[in-house]
Order: C-alpha cells, then sequence, then structure tokens
C-alpha cells in the first residue's frame, strides 16, 4: 500500500522513512543534521523518530 500523503499524523509523526524525500529533508531539518547524518543514524536504530533522536544526541555529546 503507498504513503497517503493527505493522511498525517499517528505513526507519520513516529517513524522516519528516508526514501521519501520530503521526510528525509523535514526530519533533517527538524534534528539540525545533515541527510547523510539522519540516514545513518535510521540504519543504527531503526526507523522510530525517538530513537533516532535520542542517537542523534548521544552522537553530538562524544
Amino acid at each position: 500500500m503507498s504513503d497517503d500523503k493527505t493522511k498525517t499524523g499517528g505513526q507519520d509523526r513516529t517513524r522516519i522513512d528516508v526514501n521519501e524525500d520530503y521526510e528525509l529533508r523535514d526530519w533533517s531539518k527538524k534534528f539540525n543534521v545533515t541527510p547523510e547524518q539522519l540516514k545513518a543514524a535510521v540504519k543504527a536504530v531503526g526507523t522510530s523518530s525517538a530513537a533516532v533522536e535520542q542517537h542523534l544526541k548521544q552522537s553530538t555529546d562524544k
């Protein structure tokens, strides 16, 4: 089933799909990272936005 871009909210706010250009752009902006950094974080911890945010915070604390 394709992504229905007219229905936002719910799971769309908790998952990151780095294969969608607009999501990659928006989440990168939200976390203030490059798209490459976001992709690496998703690869490391999965698509959960909370997990990605935590991973990025830990990466910058080092």
